[in-house]
């Protein structure tokens, strides 16, 4: 490598830094998605240069400045209102045990803030088991459709596949089932999703208590 070379180089991390750094702050305080995080930020630092897809980071280097973040700027906050959604989802997947519900999303990786939900993944043999399950509880929920493109979920056969999606508010919080068969959760590619089951929850939640 020419120092040429090394030099752009250099200058593309540099602009990925500072773009997931001001995504990471979007994020946090505002509530942005991905997507719309890494367009404003890459405008703030380019300004009119469009930016290429090679200097956009990945959202797990934004997920780092995110965690950077919220230690720096809201540690007086944050891992309270972590908390808070950690123990909401659990109450929720404790109520939802028989549809093996697995937490996933900013709620488990840590990076979850004000503006956060809760999203499940449910692995059933039925879909309408759910619903029914739901409106048997009195809960009314909203019918959507996720993509694994959008939503860092497991792509089938190297497609986005569209995953039934219920919404709606509990605990005076936003709760998401992503809808998968049970199938799914055998499959190779969506076990590199990270997810946590009731058990693994509840010690990331003892682990937090104890710190």
């Amino acid at each position: 490598m020419t120092d040429l070379e090394r030099s752009h180089k250099g200058q593309m991390e540099e602009i990925r830094h500072q773009i997931a750094t001001v995504a990471a702050k979007l994020i946090a305080e505002d509530g942005a998605t991905y997507a719309i995080a890494k367009s404003k930020a890459a405008q703030q630092v380019l300004g009119k240069n469009k930016a290429a897809q090679e200097v956009l980071p990945d959202n797990e280097t934004i997920d780092q400045q995110i965690h950077v973040y919220n230690q720096l700027f809201l540690s007086h906050s944050q891992p309270q209102r972590l908390l808070h959604l950690r123990t909401c989802a659990l109450k929720v997947m404790q109520e939802l045990a028989q549809f093996m519900p697995h937490l996933t999303g900013a709620v488990l990786n840590g990076t979850a803030g004000e503006h956060s939900e809760i999203v499940l993944h449910l692995f059933v043999d039925n879909t309408k088991d759910v619903a029914i399950y739901l409106l048997n509880k009195g809960i009314q929920f909203d019918v959507s459709e996720s993509h694994s493109q959008q939503t860092n979920l497991p792509k089938n056969k190297g497609r986005a596949e569209p995953q039934e999606t219920l919404s709606f508010m509990l605990h005076n919080e936003v709760i998401h089932l992503i809808l998968f068969s049970v199938d799914d959760l055998r499959n190779s590619s969506a076990k590199k999703t990270p997810r946590a089951t009731i058990e693994a929850l509840q010690l990331l939640i003892e682990e937090s208590k104890s710190t």
